[in-house]
């Protein structure tokens, strides 16, 4: 790891962590939290991805319904308008949308091979956006004067790399750069996160071959036509899988790379020192 001890980590001149674990846990809380301090660079995978790969497949989804308006297709038509999205690092809503869900498209549904082409593409964009980290860490110290770096992940990173291989590119060349640490939620972490994704289903990114098996086993399951099947059913009977599914996942990376802190010290966070304690003595505890 780049920071072997606590020592290491409190007398470091170049503080540089990676947040990762499941949305709702407080890796947007912290990365906010130590950029506010003013001395935190904030790199969001997410904003990353959102902007740089993936921002004009976005503004021609957008382009694509607008032309199904007559007055908005002859405006487009004359280069009259403009479209394009409004992504920021709290409203990351116009990639989610990208993404879409599988299904009815009398319910707003995508046809599953269309779903899996946008999946497609975002593993591909992650990816790109993780191995852009070094270049954002070393960019924010020589050209805005930022010691400190906190990369704050998508909650899908675990789908795009294979944490049983210590020589997996992505995660081998983050853990040169910086410090990745797991927030790790407890039981009742998760049931409340699917408590609240039951209420606002959300599109998610999801490891090819677990989405493979997912849709196959919801039509077996439900006896449902893939045309018929209910978009935001599907991701709610798929969100818990995936809780389970990407647990392990998880833990293989901090133990690998990294390490692990409990959601309920995150939410306990309140400013820089903060963390900065919590981590090393998180790596104290790791010995």
């Amino acid at each position: 790891m780049l920071y072997r001890s606590a020592d290491d980590w409190r007398n470091a001149t170049e503080k540089r962590i990676m947040l990762f674990g499941m949305s709702g846990l407080g890796k947007t809380y912290i990365s906010n939290l130590l950029r506010a301090s003013g001395s935190w660079f904030h790199y969001s995978v997410d904003y990353r991805i959102g902007t740089r790969y993936m921002g004009e497949h976005i503004a021609d989804n957008f382009k694509r319904e607008a032309m199904k308006v007559p007055l908005l297709r002859e405006l487009l038509l004359s280069d009259s308008v403009a479209i394009q999205s409004n992504i920021t690092f709290e409203n990351l809503t116009p990639l989610s949308t990208y993404l879409g869900k599988p299904g009815d498209p009398e319910k707003g549904g995508l046809p599953f091979k269309e779903y899996v082409r946008r999946q497609e593409l975002h593993r591909a964009a992650e990816v790109s956006a993780m191995h852009d980290t070094a270049l954002f860490a070393d960019r924010a110290r020589d050209l805005y004067g930022y010691t400190n770096f906190i990369c704050d992940s998508s909650g899908s990173i675990c789908e795009v790399v294979d944490p049983t291989d210590p020589k997996d590119p992505v995660m081998s060349r983050l853990a040169d750069t910086l410090l990745p640490i797991w927030i790790e939620g407890s039981d009742a972490h998760t049931e409340e996160l699917v408590k609240r994704f039951d209420r606002a289903p959300k599109p998610m990114c999801y490891n090819a071959e677990f989405l493979s098996n997912a849709w196959a086993d919801y039509l077996a399951e439900t006896g449902t036509s893939e045309e018929k099947v209910d978009p935001d059913e599907f991701v709610r009977w798929t969100y818990a899988r995936a809780l389970a599914h990407r647990q392990p996942r998880y833990k293989a990376m901090a133990d690998q790379w990294g390490i692990t802190v409990c959601a309920d010290a995150i939410a306990k966070v309140r400013g820089e020192d903060d963390m900065i304690e919590l981590v090393a003595a998180t790596l104290e505890a790791r010995g």
